[in-house]
């Protein structure tokens, strides 16, 4: 059975040059056999994170979230840089998937313990998103999760892509597929798919 990755994007705007990173990486894991189900966090109907509310009134959107990653083997990040770090979006959408089933206790972080990540970013700016992508890692790593060392920025975002959606430059578009081959591997080792 292949490795299962999750892959989302912590933007939502429509024509987001993180999702058309995401898109390229989502394509190189699948050439290398993955099996990838690529979200929209904007899909999903997620009030930010309230431990009253998720006492009450869980939000179905988070139960849905949070099923998800509970059943992949890793995951395919992009993020923006808000501010110099992540956005609000990705930040909740983690925060919502982190917590425990109603029958675990908060220490288990079944959706990303023992799990791995892969991350990326693209920014206008010329550090390519270096400092959300660095505070992603802290994050993940947080809630136990195995961040691929490799990871792919693009800087000068706006025109580093062609009409294809494509990468112009060589060298990153070869990172992703480097990124993308980590993450498998890492993920066939530290949870083994089974058939």
């Amino acid at each position: 059975m292949a490795v299962k990755l999750l892959a989302f994007s912590g933007s939502t705007r429509a024509g987001s040059l993180n999702q058309a990173l995401l898109d390229l990486a989502v394509a190189e894991a699948r050439d290398r056999g993955a099996e990838v189900t690529s979200i929209h966090l904007k899909d999903f109907d997620l009030p930010l994170y309230d431990a009253d509310l998720e006492r009450t009134a869980y939000p179905q959107g988070a139960r849905d979230l949070r099923a998800l990653f509970l059943t992949h083997h890793g995951f395919l990040i992009a993020s923006p840089e808000y501010n110099g770090s992540i956005s609000g979006v990705l930040k909740n959408a983690i925060d919502w998937a982190s917590r425990p089933f109603e029958d675990q206790p908060a220490t288990i972080i079944a959706g990303f313990r023992g799990k791995v990540a892969g991350i990326m970013g693209a920014s206008i700016s010329p550090f390519g998103g270096l400092r959300g992508v660095t505070h992603l890692r802290q994050i993940l790593g947080t809630i136990q999760t195995v961040v691929a060392t490799e990871q792919v920025l693009i800087p000068a975002a706006a025109t580093a892509f062609d009409e294809n959606g494509k990468l112009k430059e060589a060298l990153p578009a070869q990172l992703l597929g480097v990124m993308a081959a980590r993450v498998i591997e890492l993920a066939e080792k530290l949870s083994p798919p089974t058939a």
